[in-house]
């Protein structure tokens, strides 16, 4: 497209007799620029996300206490069942012990036989005190 047609013209013979046609601001001016940080309030408050947190902890909190509670209830039934039957185990290590005691009492007559003046089971500590086996067996070596 010429010239003339886009200004609606007559043929011109130069550019400096154009018509100036200047860009301005719309009637009635711009409308005013944002420079603001205007932020839309989304979501909950502090105050809401606050208790909302302080609840969940507490309610957290209450579960550990029942768990606690339902803990020790088990580790206190537990306890009272071996205090139950504590008497019978050791009714019975008394009676195993009694029998490798007679078997180790035996041997050791067979074994000192020789020797004068040896008394079978007598202790030769002299302490006084008689302390069963810690190991729970007399003598590893006699079965």
């Amino acid at each position: 497209m010429t010239e003339a047609v886009i200004r609606n013209k007559p043929g011109m013979a130069s550019v400096k007799d154009m018509p100036v046609l200047q860009d301005g601001p719309p009637p009635g001016g711009f409308p005013p620029v944002r420079y603001a940080r205007r932020i839309p309030n989304k979501g909950p408050s502090a105050v809401a996300i606050f208790l909302a947190t302080f609840g969940a902890f507490s309610w957290g909190m209450y579960q550990v206490g029942k768990g606690n509670k339902i803990r020790r209830a088990l580790k206190e039934e537990k306890y009272a069942s071996r205090r139950a039957i504590l008497p019978v185990l050791q009714a019975e290590e008394d009676e195993r012990f009694v029998k490798e005691w007679k078997k180790y009492l035996e041997y050791e007559a067979e074994v000192m036989k020789d020797v004068p003046g040896w008394k079978v089971g007598e202790n030769v500590y002299n302490s006084g005190k008689w302390v069963p086996p810690a190991t729970g067996e007399l003598r590893p070596d006699v079965w």
